[in-house]
């Protein structure tokens, strides 16, 4: 198996264990607090999307795929505090357009020579992600990090544990 095969092993994973612990958030579930201040889950799925794809196309342009237009106005930090529910995609939008924004990932790091793992990445991410490999490590932990705030916005809403 290959660093790239390995790799997009634990992305599909990572996306499936996201997708399971919201599979039954409402619409209106995925605008819920936990507390006030902290950003409901649809904000942080959209978050998710821009920030993977932005980091895959920091690597090779073109790579993570295309955003819907207008997604990405969405989920800024001005749009943080927004509870509109026609603001925001829907549930099965979000993860349609997370989902695939994955695939582009998937293909990307199965893609990699073991050379391009090396690559040094886009100076904005170099202190996080030095690399591409590194890069493609860092995905799924960032989804796994909101995944855990998923979790609490479960038990606020009395849902049951899933793990």
């Amino acid at each position: 198996m290959s660093q790239g095969e390995f790799l997009a092993g634990i992305l599909n994973g990572n996306l499936e264990f996201l997708k399971m612990t919201l599979g039954d958030f409402s619409d209106a579930e995925m605008l819920v607090r936990p507390v006030p201040g902290a950003n409901h889950a649809a904000w942080q799925v959209g978050h998710l999307v821009l920030a993977e794809n932005g980091m895959v196309n920091s690597c090779r342009p073109g790579a993570g795929g295309e955003l819907p237009a207008g997604f990405a106005a969405k989920f800024t930090k001005e749009t943080t505090s927004n509870d509109d529910p026609k603001f925001f995609p829907t549930k099965a939008e979000l993860i349609d357009v997370l989902s695939k924004s994955r695939a582009a990932t998937i293909a990307w790091v199965k893609s990699l020579t073991p050379a391009e793992m090396e690559t040094p990445s886009a100076e904005r991410i170099k202190r996080f992600a030095p690399t591409w490999g590194h890069v493609a490590t860092t995905l799924p932990v960032h989804v796994a990090m909101h995944v855990g705030q998923f979790q609490v916005i479960r038990r606020k809403l009395g849902k049951p544990i899933l793990f």
